[in-house]
């Protein structure tokens, strides 16, 4: 690859392995250069569902938020302040543009504070440079993989060059999560398992898909299908969401749906994630994670420290930069 700017990157190789060098050797050190230790919490907490961006650029963002969230900034300080009370030593942002040049924005977003652990970025598979940009973007260590919108699926599944992107993916030992569930989208992971069975797929959202009668049996067949495939995980997120205008906050209205997922996945491929910034005006990030917290006090510990940390250092293999962090590994 050439040393100069890519027309529609700006990013060259040297630009990236000095950010890798930066995080690297920033690795062991808090935010602002200073090991970092949250505040005491009986769980720890890795979110791995965030949203970072800056409306405020000259280039403005493809998405600033729901319309409640005001400020359209979101970046790593502002999030630490909320989420480190409630146990939060860790967090991975899935970008939320599209726009190629936003991978590297939000690589460099996330290196500015230690308390980002990952990024899924955003690629587009279907297209011949793919793996160039794959290769690119991978030597930063923060990046661990790319989000997949479902309008690919189930189409893109007949694509030979979007296939073999997603077997690169695999090689690279990264992640994809996907966007948006509906009963289309779990019945495409089904045949992409089959295709590519060593590349983890995250489903997103899942809680939030609320299946029509006539989609019912789809549905309950497709996730009988996930429930013996160890490489798709699941997204315990957005539980609290609207049906009819309103948020139901209280955990008995959600337990039956969450008893249900956690039959499928099990315990071992299960993770949080907040939905932060997405979920302001839905619910508080203390109601997110208080619903989450009161579900799983029911069951052991174990159990629990797999949801909220231990089930995504196997799938995202996330980087490492405190010593929370690093505790939480050892």
């Amino acid at each position: 690859m050439s040393e100069q700017n890519d027309a529609r990157t700006g990013l060259t190789r040297r630009q990236l392995l000095a950010s890798a060098r930066a995080i690297t050797t920033a690795a062991a050190l808090g935010h602002a250069g200073v090991l970092q230790a949250a505040p005491p919490s009986a769980m720890p907490i890795i979110d791995t569902h965030i949203h970072l961006f800056d409306g405020k650029r000259p280039q403005g963002a493809p998405y600033v938020g729901p319309k409640e969230f005001t400020s359209h900034v979101s970046l790593p300080g502002e999030y630490r302040k909320m989420a480190t009370p409630h146990g939060v030593v860790g967090a991975i942002a899935v970008e939320a543009s599209g726009w190629l040049e936003d991978n590297l924005w939000l690589l460099d977003a996330s290196q500015s504070d230690t308390i980002m652990v990952g990024v899924v970025g955003r690629l587009q598979p279907e297209k011949p440079e793919f793996g160039e940009y794959l290769e690119r973007f991978h030597k930063h260590p923060l990046y661990r993989g790319i989000r997949v919108n479902q309008r690919y699926f189930p189409a893109s599944l007949d694509n030979s060059t979007f296939m073999a992107s997603l077997k690169l993916l695999a090689q690279a030992d990264l992640v994809m999560d996907t966007a948006n569930p509906n009963v289309a989208l779990l019945q495409a992971m089904v045949r992409l398992n089959d295709a590519i069975p060593d590349l983890r797929i995250v489903i997103d959202h899942l809680p939030v898909l609320d299946p029509t009668p006539a989609e019912m049996a789809d549905y309950r067949a497709a996730l009988a299908e996930i429930h013996s495939r160890p490489n798709i995980y699941v997204k315990l997120s957005e539980i609290l969401h609207r049906v009819d205008g309103n948020v139901a906050v209280d955990l008995a209205s959600h337990r039956e749906r969450l008893d249900y997922l956690m039959s499928i996945f099990g315990e071992d491929r299960v993770l949080f994630g907040s939905d932060y910034p997405n979920s302001v005006g839905t619910a508080t990030f203390d109601q997110v994670v208080s619903l989450v917290k009161d579900y799983f006090a029911a069951k052991p510990r174990t159990v629990a420290e797999k949801y909220f940390w231990r089930n995504s250092v196997r799938c995202y293999k996330w980087s490492k930069r405190t010593r929370e962090q690093a505790a939480l590994l050892a």
